[in-house]
């Protein structure tokens, strides 16, 4: 006799077999899903350091392409296009970036710097202006700084370079394009003063050393100022220094620089040799 008890538990049982085959497949899909959205996540940090700009662009693009409305897709290509140096692309892309419904004001100082990297100066003025004044970041004061120096409203450009120096702990490229502001309007001595503590906040920044040459040469100054520079480097400064010199009329300094940049560069230095060169022609 077939007990109807018996039954019921064998159904029962593959019942509960089944729940347990669903559940397990629901786990195994789950966690195959957290997997790829960490792979996901460590190819698209690849893609914006160590790869190659072009190829994060298509990367992102391609990836956009199944998921057009996810706003950190749409940022890696805007920064992708701007690590190529492919600004008049990364400014459509930085836009499209800001009127996603999750955006935020950091989105906007994105837009503005691709903006002023393409020459778009009063669209980025606006993008600017459009961000509430308790948004204060470092990258903010710093675009709003280079726009007050191209509309040359001076006070203006010192007051958000000295906020924008004060929002950083790596100051040196601000102090750098605070000096230059300096050096373009004039005030020499104060430019030195700003390339010099660029220097020590980063000696290996040579576009500084460079720059505080040309400050003490403006100011007819013709020795190297005592920094960290490596053999090529100081080759290269004393050639800025030589061309500073002749520029202001001083061609027998000028001369005796460019003959010191050739015996210093461990290589041929034919820029100096060239310089020279047209300097003993005439």
């Amino acid at each position: 006799m077939r007990h109807p008890f018996l039954g019921t538990i064998g159904v029962a049982g593959l019942a509960l077999l089944g729940a347990c085959a669903n559940t397990g497949d629901e786990s195994v899909e789950r966690a195959i899903q957290n997997v790829n959205a960490v792979d996901e996540a460590n190819l698209s940090d690849i893609m914006l350091t160590v790869a190659d700009p072009n190829e994060g662009i298509a990367y992102f693009q391609r990836t956009l392409g199944d998921n057009p409305d996810r706003i950190d897709l749409q940022r890696g290509l805007a920064i992708s296009f701007v690590r190529a140096k492919r600004y008049s692309e990364a400014v459509p892309a930085w836009s499209r970036v800001v009127r996603h419904k999750d955006s935020t004001n950091t989105d906007k100082v994105d837009l503005a710097d691709a903006q002023i990297r393409a020459g778009k100066w009063k669209e980025a003025e606006k993008t600017l202006d459009s961000i509430p004044p308790t948004h204060e970041t470092f990258k903010r004061y710093r675009l709003e700084a280079m726009i007050a120096d191209s509309k040359q409203e001076w006070n203006k450009a010192d007051s958000f370079y000295e906020v924008a120096v004060g929002l950083t702990t790596r100051p040196a490229g601000v102090l750098n394009n605070w000096g230059y502001s300096k050096l373009t309007r004039g005030d020499f001595g104060e430019a030195e003063r700003l390339f010099s503590e660029a220097i020590r906040q980063d000696n290996t920044l040579f576009t500084a050393k460079n720059n505080m040459v040309l400050a003490r040469g403006a100011q007819r100054n013709y020795t190297l100022p005592v920094i960290p520079m490596v053999q090529t480097e100081r080759a290269q400064l004393l050639h800025t220094l030589a061309l500073s010199a002749i520029k202001q009329g001083d061609t027998q300094t000028g001369k005796a620089l460019l003959r010191e940049a050739i015996e210093t560069h461990p290589q041929y230095f034919e820029a100096a040799v060239r310089s020279l060169d047209a300097l003993e022609e005439t």
